[in-house]
């Protein structure tokens, strides 16, 4: 007798990812009753915050404002340390969170979900992980992160060095001592920034290539003794309310003022009081019109480019370190502590790659176009393919076997950042065209409204959620309009999807929902009270 394959193991609902957005998910759809199953590609739960373990990574939200807010046992229970915490408290942190709500009993560690095809007839998921297993489910959820995939850049060489080297988001469960080491870290951006900071403090010598700097800000972190514990306790629904109320759910929100409605000295005070202040208030609390404004960005960049002068000390270094190339807050801004003032150490030095190329990874270190670098251990800083690029890893078929990355070549189109129309049951949590932010506000609206819809569903014993082809269209216009006249649109960065080091994401797209999250819930609040509108339940 032929040896047969084993029958797939079915679920109700396959979830992909054991982060912020997997673990809640988890949770709510097993009070629905539902047999739940979780592929995660590492060994333990946490997402962002098990894989990043690099010096230096820390929230650049505050803490009390990032965790879940959805028990108050949980909120009772935990004990923030710092106003930003860094990796290991946030990893402590979502690990006492799965061992609360016992959520590890319906997870498969060390399970990378390799391909997940929708099958027509069935109308259900079947999931295949890199080792082999399959499984199959009703629904599919992806709750794998905007910033999960990362990647390496397009250099010659660099498989062949002898030395330690990591990428940023891949980082060994292991210390790794930096004492007396030649230390190389290529990025810098906001992971740049972080390790950069962290590693000066120890390396024999710390050089820095970097290509393109970013504007960075203080964060300004501190300790939180239990007695400020206690007030932040008490406080808690002002301040998940506020969240709910401001643009990206931070605890900071635009101020109503334009840039010119003020003199000049009450705009230099602001701007001095909001520098000297702890978080993204700079970023998020400045002048309404920072970001579409032309003019008012020039001048709070200058504003930001004297701060960088004066806090590093060679001339030339700090005119590398002022981007020319974009204005102040239309790239994600990098919050530092003592960024620039490693700079002044005598054991940093910053290559600008912009002027003397990388040409290869050698054996002992990095050649550029003027100098050889040897290295005991290179950092590779350089980043992720961005919001797309974790579903693009991922062999995710539709109806009629249309693969998703084929789909999205010219940049997604979504219904509510939620939902794809030819790719039925399949929900989206954080997913592109979704507000973003403070992450985990809105992935617990994200997940809550995910949760109704399958309620919804399951209530009616329907087999088919898919959202309409006007729907996506009208979706993906209404976001693509919310774009028009903001700066950060009209620059290279990961929210508008251009990464060099990937094929064929070398052009702008609109990655991201522009607008509010209090629009964004509106919205989507308004679908769920219409019936699910723009959209084919069957």
């Amino acid at each position: 007798m032929a040896d047969t394959e084993p029958a797939p193991a079915r679920y109700d609902a396959i979830v992909i990812g054991a982060g912020i957005s997997g673990l809640y998910q988890l949770h709510r759809l097993r009070a629905l009753g539902m047999r739940v199953l979780v592929l995660e590609a590492g060994t333990g739960v946490g997402g962002t915050w098990y894989w990043n373990r690099y010096p230096g990574a820390r929230f650049d939200s505050e803490s009390y404002s990032y965790g879940y807010s959805f028990s108050p046992e949980l909120l009772a229970e935990w004990d923030w340390t710092e106003h930003f915490a860094p990796q290991p408290e946030t990893l402590r942190y979502l690990n006492f969170v799965a061992d609360k709500f016992d959520l590890r009993r319906d997870i498969r560690f060390s399970s990378r979900v390799a391909a997940a095809h929708y099958q027509d007839t069935a109308r259900e998921w079947a999931v295949t992980t890199e080792d082999g297993a399959s499984f199959r489910a009703r629904f599919l959820i992806t709750a794998i992160g905007p910033l999960s995939a990362p990647t390496m850049p397009r250099i010659a060489g660099v498989e062949s060095f002898t030395g330690q080297s990591f990428h940023t988001a891949r980082w060994p469960h292991e210390a790794v001592s930096f004492e007396g080491k030649r230390v190389a870290v290529i990025g810098t951006g906001a992971t740049g920034v972080q390790t950069i900071q962290e590693v000066a403090k120890t390396a024999g010598h710390l050089t820095v290539f970097q290509r393109t700097p970013n504007w960075c800000a203080p964060l300004l972190n501190s300790k939180i003794d239990a007695a400020e514990m206690a007030k932040i306790r008490a406080g808690y629904p002002e301040i998940f309310r506020r969240c709910q109320e401001t643009f990206a759910c931070f605890v900071h929100t635009m101020d109503p003022r334009g840039t010119f409605e003020v003199s000049a000295e009450e705009r230099e005070a602001f701007w001095e009081k909001l520098y000297a202040s702890p978080g993204f208030g700079i970023w998020q609390g400045n002048f309404r019109d920072m970001l579409t404004d032309r003019a008012a960005n020039a001048l709070i960049s200058d504003f930001v480019a004297r701060k960088i002068r004066q806090r590093v000390k060679d001339p030339a270094v700090a005119e590398k370190l002022i981007p020319k190339n974009h204005g102040f807050g239309t790239r994600r801004v990098p919050l530092e502590t003592r960024y620039y003032e490693a700079y002044n150490q005598d054991n940093v030095t910053l290559v600008d790659i912009s002027e003397t190329p990388i040409e290869r990874i050698t054996p002992t270190g990095i050649k550029t176009s003027d100098a050889a670098y040897e290295f005991d251990i290179i950092i590779y800083a350089t980043g992720f393919d961005a919001v797309t690029g974790s579903f693009d890893r991922i062999d995710i078929r539709g109806v009629g076997g249309q693969r998703l990355k084929d789909r999205w070549k010219a940049g997604p189109e979504t219904y509510l950042g939620v939902l794809v129309d030819g790719f039925p049951n399949m929900m989206m949590l954080i997913g592109p065209h979704m507000a973003l932010g403070n992450i985990p506000r809105s992935i617990e609206y994200n997940v809550d409204w995910v949760t109704d819809l399958v309620r919804h569903a399951r209530a009616r014993d329907l087999t088919l959620v898919e959202a309409t082809r006007a729907g996506v269209t009208e979706w993906t216009d209404h976001v693509k309009s919310l774009g028009v006249g903001l700066l950060s649109n009209e620059i290279n960065s990961w929210m508008t999807g251009v990464n060099s080091n990937v094929d064929g994401k070398q052009v702008r797209i609109v990655n991201r929902y522009s607008g509010s999250a209090p629009a964004y819930r509106a919205r989507c609040d308004e679908v769920a009270a219409k019936g699910y509108e723009g959209m084919v339940l069957a």
